[in-house]
């Protein structure tokens, strides 16, 4: 036995390097592919874009995932589920004028492996009686039927005052 537990250390680091070493080279994807997740991310958020500026709410959450496990952190704290998450839209921009028209800008893709990301951007909301806009942070997982939002971590920028 004391044989045993002098090897394990051994044994322990090697599966450690093997283990991380094999998880990296399954997890790479050439820029073609990854180029072609950037481009399916960005089917989901323009689809999304123009849900909202035409209104629809219930497309515009099209692009999340449909579960309790879904996660949105605000202002306001955080919802959870599809359904929370869809109150608190509706909640928030009950109609057009609420709702203005939506621009996404700034977009960064950081992968995490072969079927989640992390994308950073900026939002834009100009409305009628004002505008307003801040940054996101939104997690993706691929599922079988493609790239959905697991967590949205969205917060409202409020540009400095200027003295005049």
């Amino acid at each position: 036995m004391r044989r045993v537990l002098r090897h394990f250390p051994m044994a322990g680091c090697f599966f450690c390097f093997f283990f991380f070493t094999s998880q990296g080279l399954g997890s790479a994807q050439t820029s073609g592919e990854r180029a072609a997740d950037r481009e399916a991310i960005g089917v989901v958020l323009r689809a999304q874009q123009s849900a909202w500026n035409r209104a629809d709410v219930d497309a515009f959450l099209e692009g999340y995932w449909h579960s309790p496990e879904l996660t949105f952190s605000g202002s306001s704290g955080v919802a959870r589920g599809w359904d929370g998450v869809l109150a608190r839209y509706k909640k928030n921009y009950p109609d057009r004028a609420a709702m203005g028209k939506l621009d996404f800008s700034d977009l960064e893709f950081r992968f995490l492996g072969p079927h989640a990301a992390l994308v950073l951007g900026k939002w834009h909301l100009q409305r009628e009686k004002d505008e307003l806009g801040g940054v996101f942070t939104l997690v993706w997982q691929r599922f079988p039927e493609g790239w959905k939002i697991i967590h949205d971590h969205t917060s409202a920028v409020v540009p400095p005052k200027t003295n005049s």
